[in-house]
């Protein structure tokens, strides 16, 4: 199809506003799925989407619409809406001319709206502006415009009104996005030139790559060349996605599909990656994407030692699919082998584990998450610190740095106080108070990421009867006064439950810690003592008392000196278990350690 009569867009939004019901009916206006065929949330085709109703993939298809007697060649890739999957909202724009803007005509504009909308005025794309859920009965309509022209700069009279369930004013958003998004710039005649945005692992087919075409065409049985790895395949079907994919003859410049190449190696497909021709020809590469900063780093184990196999292979396979997250192997003492990952976000973090549990049958046990940490070194080297017990000695630490993120809040005015409490107990520096109408208004604080990610958006939902929305972004490393807690169990130190926090909160963390522990921990025969320490420092301890039989209950009256021999027998063989028992941790304990303690006052 010529370039000029083909759209590809993304839609964006803020989570629960209603994009993936938008699509739906796109879908259905198009004719691309059949009536009889549809169903909700048509495009969230994974079962965790499914089951938890947001979208975490981004997903491409192909529409036709006709439009003033000529047909156009629409290209959507639908976005997730959560903070935690904004890399594949970017990674979507970068394939993209357009974005239709989506806000909720009772919910307004929330802080993911703004961040996204952002990012694609930024990418330099056509916004199309849309109030969506305008049937409701308590629709806020003139006061999100309001909202919109204030923190956004639209034009309320740009606005298209819709309604993605009722299917309230479709057509003009279809005529929109042909007469506003620009087509897309390339020459179907120069060389080859596409870019890798997304890809999965099929058992039987390999790597699936999904592409976007900058320049030239691409034809079954030709061969191509990965830059970024080097290797050369044979193109054995593509096509594109309506949604389910379908295999054509060529794709050419501006339009969106699939390649499948036979590629068994998961580890040749980079998303980012230039495909081009072999030989001298080759075109330059595409620019590409940034590399996704991973926030969060956990430990993933199997509870089953000898599936260390079968983990490493689910994470491989994971990766081609979800390039945001990484992996490394490494050990533990109380858990064995195992392997440190890398999240974008505590969400991110879930449903990755959910994903490993139920895509691939493993049962895994989660260590506490952390955020990433850099220390500077007496000697002047600087380190990144992912897991807490790479942390130096104190003797070798010049300074500690933590991340600092620029947090957003949207909250009603009435809210104000409390979320301003609530971010300076979290040691937050304020900057600013915007409002965006009488009602709404939206704090910039920059708080510590470590404080961020545990409880902050529970307590924001909490303290603003569930108005309140939040949205970050990392501006730097700043130094810190910060100390690694350790938990010791039955004397020895537990590496998997060792955090790092403020010097201030250390000692409320670790009572907390070791007072949760107690509950989580079964008794044993023996006393298992329960430690909180910095260094060789103890500075919080409780106690799991021994299970203790009767052994003088067959005694009846008589001498007490029978009794005293008894339970001294008893002691003694409590003494000899005690130095060579161990303690059995259960799964919850390793999460006790997010307990930040009691509410602060």
């Amino acid at each position: 199809m010529d370039c000029t009569h083909i759209r590809n867009f993304s839609i964006v939004a803020h989570i629960d506003h209603g994009k993936s019901t938008l699509a739906d009916r796109l879908l259905e206006a198009t004719g691309t799925v059949e009536k009889r065929q549809m169903k909700e949330q048509m495009l969230d085709d994974m079962e965790l989407e499914r089951q938890r109703g947001i979208t975490i993939k981004a997903r491409a298809v192909r529409m036709e619409c006709v439009h003033k007697g000529e047909r156009y060649e629409l290209n959507l890739i639908d976005t997730p809406g959560h903070v935690d999957f904004h890399y594949e909202v970017s990674r979507s724009l970068a394939c993209c001319e357009g974005a239709l803007l989506l806000v909720d005509a009772f919910q307004g504009v929330e802080a993911q709206t703004v961040a996204n909308a952002y990012a694609a005025i930024n990418q330099d794309l056509a916004i199309v502006p849309v109030i969506n859920k305008v049937d409701l009965v308590h629709a806020r309509v003139d006061e999100v415009l309001q909202e919109m022209e204030q923190s956004l700069a639209i034009d309320p009279t740009e606005v298209i009104r819709a309604s993605a369930k009722t299917g309230i004013g479709i057509d003009d958003l279809l005529g929109a996005i042909v007469e506003r998004i620009p087509p897309p710039k390339g020459d179907p005649g120069a060389t080859l030139r596409a870019m890798i945005f997304d890809s999965h692992y099929d058992s039987y087919r390999g790597a699936i790559t999904y592409v976007r075409l900058v320049d030239g065409t691409v034809t079954k049985g030709q061969k191509i060349r990965f830059l970024e790895t080097g290797a050369t395949y044979e193109v054995l079907e593509l096509g594109q996605f309506v949604p389910q994919r379908r295999a054509c003859d060529s794709l050419s410049a501006g339009q969106v599909g699939y390649l499948v190449c036979n590629i068994k190696d998961v580890k040749q497909v980079h998303i980012g990656d230039t495909v081009t021709i072999p030989g001298d020809q080759a075109a330059a590469p595409l620019p590409g994407y940034k590399p996704p900063q991973r926030m969060v780093y956990c430990g993933l184990y199997p509870s089953e030692g000898e599936n260390f196999e079968e983990l490493r292979d689910a994470l491989e396979k994971l990766a081609i699919n979800d390039p945001s997250f990484e992996y490394a192997p490494e050990s533990s003492e109380a858990l064995g082998f195992g392997f440190r990952c890398g999240f974008l976000g505590l969400l991110h973090m879930e449903i990755i584990q959910q994903r490993l549990e139920k895509e691939h049958d493993l049962d895994l046990v989660q260590t506490a998450p952390n955020v990433t940490y850099k220390v500077k070194k007496t000697d002047g080297e600087t380190i990144d610190i992912t897991n807490p017990q790479d942390v130096p000695d104190s003797g070798q630490i010049d300074e500690f740095l933590q991340p600092i993120v620029r947090t957003n809040f949207l909250v009603p005015v009435e809210h104000i106080g409390p979320v301003m409490q609530l971010c300076t107990d979290r040691r937050g520096t304020f900057l600013k108070t915007e409002y965006l109408s009488p009602t709404r208004a939206m704090l910039t604080f920059d708080l510590p990421l470590g404080e961020v990610i545990y409880d902050l958006h529970d307590k924001l939902k909490s303290v603003t009867r569930g108005y309140g929305t939040m949205d970050y972004e990392l501006i730097g490393y700043f130094p810190a006064d910060l100390v690694r807690l350790d938990i010791l169990v039955g004397g020895k130190k537990v590496d998997a439950l060792s955090i790092i926090c403020d010097r201030r909160d250390a000692d409320r963390r670790g009572r907390a810690i070791v007072k949760k522990l107690r509950g989580e921990i079964d008794r044993h025969m023996f006393e298992i003592a329960l430690q909180a320490a910095i260094g060789t420092k103890v500075i919080a301890r409780e106690t799991i008392s021994a299970m203790r039989k009767n052994v003088t209950a067959k005694c009846y009256g008589g001498d007490i000196s029978r009794k005293k021999k008894l339970w001294a027998k008893q002691k003694e063989g409590k003494k000899r278990m005690k130095s060579i028992g161990s303690v059995d941790i259960p799964q919850k304990a390793f999460m006790a350690v997010l307990d930040t303690g009691a509410e602060r006052t």
